[in-house]
């Protein structure tokens, strides 16, 4: 019955602010700081899941400029999570497919979003410049998965080197943002899912890497990460394990 309950809920939900919004950004198309509005709305959700979601970010991250945002990818919440934390004016890269998926579609495009061919690889280089060039052209931030794919519960898989391209060529900092393990966590006919802690890593400055030392960025960048969403993970498993115990001994 909860199952039910939370799919009804979404699906009202998410049709509502797609219909609405994509009739608000009609008076300001494209945007780019629609990203993080309609982000936030849709993070929204996560108490609807039964999550409790922490941001964390840095003293200051409000002013940090443009720069290029790189997370770790689990599954499908990552939309309810991760989204918490955008700032504006940031925007996805994402299929250009994904412009047909009904109410969704609209508003992916209005908002500001990067539309690219992920099924021509021969077009990856002209893609890279592309994002350069919005960077530079509207003053915008840009958000990525560099691993490329959904994670499901294999741990931080190896990244792709596009979004480190995309950095040094735009001579903007990479900050990472690691969210803690959501894989197998949501039990959809569970009231409280947990806990899910998302934080925002302090700029990495690219000025000392040339095109030759991407792949060094793109290492260092996931041995952070890798590092703190270990330390979350352990945080979020202790904090759940006191959170058990006490309410054990309150009972």
């Amino acid at each position: 019955m909860l199952f039910i309950f939370r799919f009804i809920i979404v699906v009202v939900y998410s049709i509502l602010v797609c219909i609405f919004g994509s009739i608000w950004c009609l008076f300001s198309p494209r945007n780019p700081r629609h990203v993080a509005t309609f982000g936030h709305l849709f993070a929204r959700l996560s108490c609807v899941f039964g999550l409790k979601v922490e941001t964390r970010k840095p003293e200051g991250a409000e002013n940090y400029g443009n720069a290029v945002y790189i997370a770790n990818h689990q599954n499908n919440y990552d939309m309810v999570t991760a989204a918490y934390i955008v700032q504006p004016p940031t925007v996805t890269v994402g299929k250009k497919s994904l412009v047909w998926i009904p109410f969704f579609g609209p508003i992916y495009w209005l908002t500001g979003n990067l539309l690219i061919d992920r099924n021509n690889r021969a077009r990856a280089h002209g893609t890279i410049a592309e994002m350069v060039r919005q960077i530079h052209k509207r003053k915008i931030s840009i958000w990525m998965f560099p691993e490329g794919t959904r994670s499901r519960g294999r741990g931080l898989l190896p990244f792709k080197t596009g979004a480190f391209h995309a950095a040094i060529a735009a001579g903007v900092p990479v900050i990472p943002v690691c969210v803690s393990n959501t894989n197998d966590k949501v039990k959809l006919n569970r009231w409280n899912n947990g806990l899910v802690i998302v934080e925002m890593l302090p700029p990495v400055d690219v000025s000392q890497y040339g095109k030759d030392q991407v792949r060094e960025l793109s290492d260092h960048c996931r041995a952070l990460m890798q590092a703190k969403i270990d330390e979350l993970n352990k945080e979020v498993a202790e904090r759940e394990r006191a959170g058990t115990v006490e309410k054990k001994q309150t009972n």
